[in-house]
């Protein structure tokens, strides 16, 4: 009972230290070599000199605002004959909702059912479950929840060979056949331009910065327009739309989003090295369309508002179903600065990693290698204490190998291998 709990502590309470084995292979050798100065690359190539690793970075945090500027006059009439498109369109039309958290949206289509009010008209053919014979088809309270409507319970003439259940509505309701075009009624929004004014800052640095070119004058604002191949203009924070949509990641055909409406991601991206003079710290500008423009189902961006009016006590509403362009405005970026705690921090780090050269080649001599069972038993060796007060320092060793055994020290061996 007594020797088997004395293993026991024997093999719980025992104590690993470095054997160190030279080993003379030229093959291994190299090998650590190369993989040394593979992670030293690493370290000093990647980490150090192109992820800027001596640098402290912060990433930038900010704000935004937008201003949209252009008019255009449209003389167009409605499939009904009805010059319900023939005025002239300004910022205060087409900019719905006027002011947006770090987006806008530009109206360039629409659909518009003028003068109407509450009262009773038969139901869209188009909407599921409306097309009745009788009045029993059309349960009285019950809304047409895709329509527009609550249904009265009757079935009435829709035109001259279709019926349809009636329902309190704002009437007369929306006709999609009555669109002017198939082309967007606004198309000269193309040459509309949106100013993007972005205050940012760097915390860590207690440094802002505006995307506005600080040096630049009154006239440089009023007169340029971005350009991403100009070496100047590249910088102006005034955007035509068309342009935009020219540079889009992937390109963005005019006609089919200002017909049916998108997305556009607009990103401001900060890469600031304050190493150098602050005036290299400036903006690049990337361009992408974020909806799907082939999606089959439900394709564009598109919403419906309202303005609503009294005549002689009764009140009449406009209804707009909106169709534009909804630009999402981003700021990434990062700044970095010389920082001495971390330039030791990752020096530091990499000293450690290459720690992994020995690891690799241990594994490739003691479980691939041809000799690998005399490597691991050089490498490997167990120290027992005996009651003579020796040490045997490898069981498979002769007496030679032996040595008194001293208090309290560093049991140590060294040596080197041929191969």
């Amino acid at each position: 009972m007594g020797s088997g709990f004395s293993r026991i502590c024997r093999e719980i309470f025992e104590y690993d230290t470095p054997h160190i084995v030279h080993i003379k292979s030229l093959k291994i050798g190299v090998a650590c070599r190369i993989i040394q100065l593979l992670i030293f690359a690493y370290i000093i190539g990647y980490v150090i000199v192109y992820k800027k690793g001596y640098q402290n970075h912060d990433i930038p945090a900010g704000t935004i605002t937008t201003k949209i500027k252009g008019t255009a006059y449209t003389n167009i009439t409605t499939a009904s004959g009805v010059p319900l498109y023939r005025r002239l369109w300004d910022v205060s039309d087409y900019v719905i909702p006027p002011e947006e958290h770090d987006s806008v949206f530009v109206m360039t289509n629409m659909l518009i059912s003028p003068h109407q009010k509450q009262g009773k008209c038969p139901e869209d053919p188009t909407m599921p479950g409306v097309i009745c014979k009788h009045d029993k088809d059309c349960p009285p309270g019950e809304a047409v929840y895709t329509g527009n409507g609550v249904r009265t319970g009757q079935c009435v003439q829709y035109n001259t060979t279709l019926k349809t259940c009636e329902i309190h509505a704002w009437c007369p309701i929306e006709n999609d056949d009555d669109r002017p075009m198939k082309q967007p009624v606004i198309d000269e929004a193309r040459y509309f331009t949106l100013l993007i004014k972005s205050t940012v800052r760097f915390d860590k640095f207690n440094l802002r910065r505006r995307n506005l070119v600080e040096n630049s004058s009154v006239d440089y604002l009023k007169n340029c327009t971005y350009n991403a191949s100009h070496p100047l203009y590249k910088f102006c924070p005034i955007f035509r739309i068309g342009d935009m949509l020219e540079v889009a990641e992937p390109r963005v055909g005019w006609s089919d989003i200002a017909t049916k409406g998108g997305i556009l991601g607009v990103v401001i991206d900060w890469q600031c090295n304050l190493d150098y003079t602050l005036d290299s710290c400036l903006p690049a500008y990337k361009f992408r369309r974020l909806d799907d423009p082939y999606a089959t189902l439900a394709r564009g961006y598109n919403f419906r508002y309202a303005d609503y009016y009294f005549v002689n006590g009764t009140m009449f509403r406009q209804q707009t179903k909106a169709y534009g362009i909804r630009f999402e405005i981003q700021i990434t970026g990062d700044g970095g600065k010389f920082d001495l705690y971390y330039l030791i921090l990752n020096i530091a780090s990499g000293i450690a990693l290459l720690a992994v050269s020995t690891v690799i080649c241990d594994i490739a001599v003691l479980y691939l290698h041809s000799k690998r069972e005399y490597y691991y038993n050089k490498k490997y060796k167990q120290v027992d204490v005996v009651k003579t007060g020796y040490e045997d320092f490898d069981s498979s060793s002769n007496s030679n190998h032996q040595r008194p055994l001293e208090t309290n020290s560093t049991v140590y061996n060294r040596g080197v291998l041929n191969n």
